[in-house]
């Protein structure tokens, strides 16, 4: 099939695999709007966004690695 395309084998597998990947939907819509509605129920903690990426810097400059 792939010489009759005109294409490496690879190239033929990876188009044959990107296909059947389109027919193949990896999780139902429905499922995954429960799971987003799910996380939507819980108050976690969250920090102020400006503070959270200074700590980010700050651990980028420190000379402290862990």
């Amino acid at each position: 099939m792939a010489r009759a395309n005109r294409m490496t084998l690879a190239q033929w597998v990876r188009r044959a695999l990107a296909a059947a990947r389109r027919r193949e939907p990896s999780i139902d819509a429905s499922k995954k709007l429960a799971a987003v509605r799910a996380a939507t129920r819980h108050a976690f903690p969250s920090g102020d966004i400006d503070e959270i990426l200074a700590q980010i810097e700050r651990g980028y400059t420190s000379d402290h690695h862990p």
